[in-house]
């Protein structure tokens, strides 16, 4: 009988300290700050006050002031964002409220997308190769389920907007350089008709040859163009065409042992792998088009888009080859105002994507170094045998549907949902040769081979309902109610063929705060998570199964305030983030393998691994009239289990900080962006697996980058 009360414990303090602030401030009625616009949450454009649910906006002043390698120099430091860059370049590991923790690699459950072009997979995987970070207005995190942006997707959504081609102000030359071989160059120049039609080139190179570790040089080379034509006085079109080649070479985890070396000197010499070329090589084709029409009270946005990519990428066991995937989606939304209660508005559509992998090739490492019965090293990325050839077909047929209800001008509404078809195809041919992880070798097995089938196709219902009350000009309170549920990713399957698909329900309440010289965000959410694929790592190699039921509750304060007003020239700003999470396995059984026998363990009540109960980040701005800037920002990451059995902790990492410092005359613009200020040596990740193997990826040491831009 007292389930009910400890599930929503975080959302009755959110309530008690909301409660609290509005008694002592609800009578102050200063005139409210200028908001940010966002439109990620409900597809509608609103300030980020009135979105009745968590929503995190990086603007394109901070987005300015960053190194952008990849988005986790953006988003590091936001409340209930868990994000790092384990190997540099454009790979980010990235968990949002849980979500995204069972990814082996990469960024799963989460919806990424790019001027409202999903560039996340059906089955949940996101490739960040082709993001040309230099290109970018504003990026919004969006938490928790049943996102109308999202198909299939537990964690909710991250919206890349990138610079406008109407937008001539964004013009500028920028280069950068600093140690380690880092480069960062970009471009970027539009032209405007007398017509108003635009044309926008945009070029990037990033490179990094990250000395301090082997194998690990990244390389991205990036060009684009962008068209917008205005047909008529009431419409809109922008087109897209990017052209993307990345390489960057992986340099893997290490053991107990070596990390302890790295944190003598610095430097990661090898990792705990046989397999020392890992790798991911891509070549990516992107194009975009966006129509906007507006009809009195109709608007209309048919969206369509392209995507081909290949890539090379040598990993554990084998050498994947895919000439292509072809990838083309439309998405055709409809924005309708009315009057059903007051200035309302509904927005609805139908999505449809296909993913479409011919000819995807496995092949072993023709180079290596055995022991008697194991490779204990590859000594090139040279293909050997053909271990596997596939071909894979992911299908969505979606429908959304969301009405936006303003009884009052306080009082704002939003109830509405999603459905989606998610079909997944795979042919497979295997060999009978086959890394054998137990052996840490190929093993051929005469008649192991043939051809296989898999077929799995999962509805998904997403249905949300919120409302946000505007207390006065300062405050705004807000609660929703939501249910998401996320596909198994197609690796997945072919590991466990019963894999269900996971269903999240989540509960939030919060106060947002908009003032002057002040803003907060404060929420609550209580979630639980039925069947949630977990990943279990056993002999070297990853598994999946499904939990029975995880419950997830948390607490998220994000808040800045302008001081010394008075004392100082200029505007000084300090900032406060800070994540609670208390994320635990209600049900989950533990298949182990000991030796070849499958054993259950009960791991009920066991904290989920590799999130912390306290996460927080402390920033400073400063900005002088004469134009001097200055941010420092000290992100510290708390204790965290290693598995899921509970059997060893790691300490985190505390004030891992950053400093940015600039200066602006006019069109120019110079910054020294300095990383790890105090040279700090931690892991951004620490695993433990069922035979008690230890892998620790590092955090990158001290770096220093000079840029400087031009803005035409």
């Amino acid at each position: 009988m007292d389930k009910y009360p400890k599930q929503f414990r975080c959302c009755q303090l959110a309530i008690c300290i909301a409660t609290t602030l509005t008694s002592i401030h609800v009578q102050a009625e200063e005139t409210a700050v200028s908001d940010i616009i966002t439109v990620t949450a409900t597809r509608t454009e609103r300030t980020s006050a009135e979105v009745p649910e968590s929503i995190s906006i990086i603007d394109q002043e901070r987005l300015e002031q960053e190194k952008m390698f990849n988005i986790a120099d953006a988003l590091k430091g936001t409340p209930g964002v868990l994000i790092q860059s384990t190997s540099g370049g454009s790979s980010s590991r990235l968990i949002v409220r849980g979500a995204g923790l069972k990814a082996q690699y990469g960024i799963r459950e989460i919806m990424v997308l790019r001027d409202g072009v999903p560039i996340t997979d059906p089955d949940s995987f996101t490739r960040m190769d082709f993001i040309d970070t230099q290109d970018i207005e504003q990026i919004e995190v969006s938490k928790g389920p049943a996102n109308i942006y999202a198909t299939g997707s537990t964690g909710g959504a991250i919206h890349i907007l990138s610079k406008s081609v109407f937008d001539n102000r964004r013009d500028q030359l920028r280069l950068g350089f600093g140690d380690q071989g880092t480069r960062n160059l970009h471009l970027r120049k539009s032209y405007t008709s007398d017509e108003g039609n635009a044309l926008a080139f945009t070029a990037s190179h990033r490179a990094q040859e990250n000395g301090w570790r082997r194998h690990n040089e990244y390389e991205s080379n990036q060009f684009s163009i962008k068209g917008g034509i205005l047909p008529t006085d009431n419409s809109e079109l922008e087109i897209e065409l990017s052209l993307t080649q990345s390489e960057m070479n992986l340099p893997g985890t290490m053991d107990e042992a070596q990390f302890h070396q790295f944190k003598r000197t610095g430097e990661q010499r090898d990792n705990n792998s046989a397999f020392k070329n890992s790798a991911r090589d891509s070549d990516i084709i992107f194009f975009n088009s966006r129509l906007t029409v507006e009809l009195d009270d109709l608007t209309l946005r048919p969206r369509i888009y392209y995507n081909h990519w290949s890539h090379f990428h040598p990993v554990t066991g084998a050498i994947n080859v895919n000439p292509g995937v072809d990838i083309f989606g439309t998405d055709l939304e409809l924005d309708y105002s009315h009057h059903l209660v007051g200035e309302d508005n509904l927005v609805s559509g139908v999505t449809f994507r296909q993913d479409r992998t011919d000819n995807a090739r496995k092949y072993a490492y023709a180079d290596i170094l055995t022991a008697g019965p194991r490779i204990i090293s590859t000594l090139s990325d040279r293909k050997g045998e053909l271990l596997e050839k596939q071909d894979e077909l992911n299908t969505v047929y979606g429908f959304f549907l969301q009405e936006n209800l303003r009884p009052t001008d306080h009082l704002l509404i939003d109830a509405g949902f999603r459905f989606d078809r998610i079909k997944i195809e795979q042919d497979t041919w295997s060999s009978d040769t086959a890394y054998n992880y137990g052996m840490g070798n190929y093993l051929t097995i005469p008649g192991s081979g043939g051809n296989t089938s898999l077929s799995r196709s999962f509805n998904l219902f997403s249905p949300r309902i919120g409302a946000s009350y505007k207390l006065n000009n300062n405050f705004t309170l807000f609660g929703n109610i939501a249910q998401g549920e996320q596909v198994p990713f197609s690796s997945e399957l072919e590991s466990n063929i019963d894999l269900l698909s996971a269903t999240n329900r989540t509960v939030e309440v919060g106060l947002k705060g908009r003032a002057a010289a002040w803003q907060f965000d404060l929420s609550a959410y209580a979630t639980e998570v039925k069947d949630e694929i977990i990943q279990v790592r056993t002999d070297g190699e990853t598994l999946y199964q499904n939990a029975g039921k995880t419950d997830k509750k948390g607490l998220e304060f994000s808040g800045t305030v302008q001081v010394l007003k008075q004392t100082i020239p200029g505007e000084l700003q300090l900032g406060l983030n800070y994540a609670y999470s208390d994320y635990h396995y209600d049900e989950f059984s533990e298949v182990v393998y000991l030796g070849r026998t499958p054993t259950n363990f009960d791991r009920s009540g066991n904290q989920l691994p590799y999130i912390p109960e306290h996460y927080y980040s402390l920033n400073l701005n400063y900005q002088h009239p004469n134009g001097i800037k200055l941010r420092v920002q000290a992100d510290s990451w708390g204790e965290y289990y290693l598995d899921n059995a509970n059997t060893e902790t790691y300490n985190g990492y505390d004030f891992v900080t950053s400093a940015i410092l600039g200066y602006s005359i006019g069109p120019h613009d110079i910054n020294l962006n300095i990383q790890n200020l105090f040279d700090k040596r931690y892991a951004v990740e620490v695993k433990k697996d069922t035979r008690g193997d230890k892998s620790y990826s590092p955090g990158a040491p001290r770096s220093l980058m000079l840029s400087y831009s031009y803005q035409f």
